[in-house]
């Protein structure tokens, strides 16, 4: 059996303490060897969102990456062309880490909507495991959620990891009206965000 990795993709813009925390966990409860930060330059399901540059984000990322060897940024969804849906990311990684077993980590909104992702049923057989994290205020049916694509439910672990209250969205929207911010990310985000005049 080879290496359990980690697959945790999104925008990051910008990546914050809930990523660390799922990150982190995910790591410590499945026993992933390491996990990859997948940037996604423009989701299918963002196109009409405006998003920073990929440059930006990526380098971001590099800073919460950096300070944990556990941690890595993957290009997955930059070195191969559009649309990135989570199908072929998981796809492209198993061709280039072929004794790999790679467990996909999102949150509970994420799981709820699954049936609505491109190809749903190719990206739950192309994991073998599923790390969910709880959100707040979400709910679904695992039974109607393994009727419609089976064999989800073997694959899922929950995280235990306690709903975490900050998001992409709220931190922009601090910026840009100047509220506090700088800690809901690691510092060198954050300083990151100040010197290059982001969001703002």
């Amino acid at each position: 059996m080879g290496d359990l990795i980690g697959v945790l993709g999104g925008t990051f813009d910008p990546p914050h303490h809930a990523h660390l925390i799922l990150a982190d966990e995910a790591r410590y409860i499945l026993g992933l060897e390491k996990v990859l930060w997948v940037v996604t330059a423009q989701p299918p399901h963002k196109q009409n969102q405006s998003l920073t540059s990929v440059d930006h984000r990526m380098a971001m990322v590099k800073l919460v990456t950096d300070s944990d060897p556990a941690f890595e940024l993957s290009t997955a969804d930059l070195d191969r062309p559009p649309p990135h849906y989570a199908h072929g990311t998981m796809e492209w990684l198993r061709i280039r880490y072929p004794d790999a077993k790679f467990a996909y980590l999102m949150g509970e909104d994420s799981l709820r909507d699954l049936p609505t992702w491109n190809m749903p049923q190719r990206f739950v057989d192309s994991c073998d495991l599923i790390g969910v994290m709880d959100r707040v205020a979400v709910e679904y049916e695992e039974a109607r959620l393994e009727k419609e694509l089976p064999g989800l439910r073997d694959k899922l672990v929950n995280l235990g990891v306690p709903p975490i209250m900050i998001s992409g969205r709220e931190i922009r929207s601090r910026v840009r009206e100047r509220r506090p911010f700088q800690y809901l990310m690691p510092s060198p985000v954050s300083n990151y965000i100040l010197e290059r005049g982001l969001y703002s």
